[in-house]
């Protein structure tokens, strides 16, 4: 038992040890040499994520049945990892395509909505979009505006979504929509709807601080009409839905988080021990190298705290709390290595010829992105005082 209990580990390790290493050469191969210019010029690379699909990294939670990689959520950490390790951005447009609007659909869709919509995401062939905040109801999301209107067999949609992963270029967007009074948890409802959807358009592309080849614009809904056939489970369900989803989508920002916490920190080893000063590499300094093992360490953490929340998710328990605390572990970590990252570098760390700016740039969002800090200590004292 133990014998057999070993090999199945050892499998598993290989396993992840493989697709780590194919998804770093991805990220080496098609992002790295587009870094900077898909930076300064916010270009969201749309032919990335579809390269990135051909190697089932678009579909990783999805069973094969669907056209996915039917991979777990071990495996699918050390993609996002290896991707936001080179380019956060595309780490990001991974983890929003994956972990929000497809395992929607997937948790949620009835047979036929899967088997409609679920191969074209899982291949890359279509990028996903999921719509949950908007201008005033980020936080708060029960206070949302957009409103579903039912009218025979069909739904009205109307209002705006901001701060959408792929608002503008996304062929597929789940949308939660008020159908009862604001503020009532069973007065919205999720839907589908696909672009070209008359009256459903773009807004405002936003231009941001980081994280800026990951787009990131306004749905707009005006008098758009989707058939019922496009809601995903119940009437009034769908806030109850998304919470559910950004459990999940709390170890997807964990793992982007890991990454770029990842990607400072082999930038700074490399650079202390290459940077002379007094005779000697900056490495041998203990201002330098006390920072390099307090990152260390707290990246170790990090990843152990993604680890247990996929473990417990994987065996069905409730990852509320782990997830969150796993979500605000990993981002607040990331931010404190990026900035010391800087402080290694020195002034070249705060110019674009060294990888480590962009890191503390792209690293914040990870502290607000699918909950704040503060919004997940609000969940996680719930938790743990109930």
């Amino acid at each position: 038992m133990i014998d057999s209990t070993t090999s199945k580990l050892s499998d598993a390790n290989d396993l992840r040890d493989m697709i780590a290493s194919s998804a770093k050469e991805f990220a080496e191969k098609h992002l790295r040499p587009h870094i900077m210019e898909w930076d300064e010029s916010q270009h969201f690379p749309k032919e990335a994520l579809h390269q990135a699909g051909a190697l089932g990294f678009m579909g990783v939670l999805i069973p094969e049945e669907y056209g996915g990689s039917g991979l777990g959520y071990h495996e699918y950490i050390s993609i996002i990892e290896e991707i936001s390790a080179v380019d956060p951005s595309i780490g990001l447009s991974v983890a929003a395509h994956n972990s929000l609007c497809t395992n929607h659909i997937y948790l949620f869709g009835n047979e036929t909505q899967r088997c409609k919509w679920l191969p074209k995401l899982a291949s890359g062939e279509h990028i996903g979009a999921w719509g949950l905040t908007e201008h005033n109801t980020g936080s708060d999301a029960k206070g949302m505006h957009t409103t579903a209107t039912k009218k025979g067999d069909h739904w009205v949609l109307n209002g705006t979504k901001n701060f959408i992963t792929h608002g503008k270029s996304g062929d597929i967007a789940v949308v939660i929509a008020r159908n009862g009074e604001k503020g009532d948890s069973h007065g919205m409802t999720a839907f589908v709807v696909e672009r070209g959807t008359p009256g459903f358009s773009h807004g405002k592309k936003e231009n941001k601080l980081g994280m800026r080849a990951s787009e990131t614009a306004e749905m707009v809904f005006d008098q758009c009409v989707i058939p019922d056939e496009n809601r995903l489970g119940p009437v009034g369900d769908g806030f109850i839905q998304s919470m559910k989803i950004l459990d999940g989508g709390r170890i997807s920002i964990g793992a982007l988080s890991l990454g770029i916490a990842r990607g400072a920190y082999n930038a700074s080893v490399k650079y202390a021990k290459e940077r002379k000063q007094f005779g000697k590499s900056i490495s041998q300094f203990q201002g330098v190298s006390f920072k390099l093992v307090d990152m260390a360490t707290e990246i170790e953490a990090s990843e152990l705290l993604l680890h247990k929340a996929a473990a417990d998710k994987i065996s069905g328990k409730n990852i509320t709390k782990i997830g969150a605390m796993a979500k605000m572990y990993a981002s607040e970590v990331c931010v404190k290595v990026s900035s010391e990252a800087i402080q290694i570098h020195g002034g070249y760390g705060f110019t674009k010829d060294f990888p480590v700016e962009k890191f503390y740039r792209d690293a914040k969002l990870c502290t607000i992105g699918e909950g704040t800090t503060e919004i997940q200590k609000v969940v996680i004292s719930r938790e743990i005082l109930k």
